[in-house]
């Protein structure tokens, strides 16, 4: 329980909430519009095409069965995105170049990255004004975030000097267990403020949803990953805004 779960049901949580809000799906598994429910024969007109400048966001825009919610999804195509981008100039400004002035009417655009390091990822942040990073309450996660932090500080000195870390998700939280625990703290005592107070739990319901093509938030309102992504939602926004969370 992830980036890709975490972009799914934070975008129904704010979508929610009245505002406009777009998925890119720039995974070539496809998971995220998988779990929004969308058909394999709806992704033509996707995020492939939009790297490729063959089609503006408003066409490879799909809706979904959230109100508010829109997907530009990822098909088989996006797959050999990167080999055909390799030898283009400006390879790595594609996505940013293809959302410029397009997005109105947005309120948020939420990319779900691959899980590597690549030039997809590396176009969504070249894109992005901030990277929220789920991350799992696991030991092996600790080594990951660092990682991270270190490839956003060179995106940041090369492509994007205005790339920051928005903030930090605890997820797959089990309070029966210590190292989730200790996990917490020691992510909160590194990087403080950055880390969301609230944290997802370890849910099955949660994990359920993407096989019924839908966030969790449709498939059971009441359960503890609904409320906890809702309640991330309203933490996000009210950051935003200057208010205490």
């Amino acid at each position: 329980m992830g980036k890709t779960t975490t972009a799914i049901n934070l975008a129904t949580a704010l979508a929610a909430t009245h505002r406009r809000v777009m998925i890119i799906d720039m995974d070539p598994q496809g998971n995220a519009s998988t779990g929004l429910g969308l058909a394999t024969a709806a992704r033509s007109q996707g995020s492939y095409k939009l790297l490729m400048g063959d089609a503006t966001p408003r066409e490879a825009a799909r809706p979904t069965a959230v109100a508010n919610l829109t997907i530009i999804p990822a098909g088989v195509d996006l797959a050999g995105a990167e080999l055909e981008l390799v030898a283009e100039m400006g390879r790595e400004f594609r996505l940013r170049e293809a959302l410029k002035g397009q997005l109105d009417g947005i309120d948020y655009v939420l990319i779900d990255c691959p899980p590597a390091l690549g030039l997809l990822t590396l176009n969504a942040l070249v894109a992005a004004h901030a990277v929220m990073v789920p991350l799992q309450c696991e030991f092996f996660a600790l080594e990951g975030i660092s990682h991270l932090v270190k490839t956003i500080d060179r995106v940041r000195q090369v492509f994007n000097s205005t790339l920051e870390i928005q903030g930090i998700v605890l997820t797959m939280f089990d309070r029966r267990n210590n190292l989730s625990d200790m996990v917490a703290a020691d992510v909160r005592g590194y990087f403080g403020s950055k880390v969301y107070n609230t944290v997802i739990p370890r849910n099955v319901r949660v994990s359920e949803a993407p096989s019924h093509g839908k966030p969790v938030l449709l498939y059971d309102l009441k359960c503890p990953g609904s409320q906890a992504y809702l309640h991330l939602a309203g933490e996000m926004i009210r950051r935003e805004n200057g208010m205490a969370a």
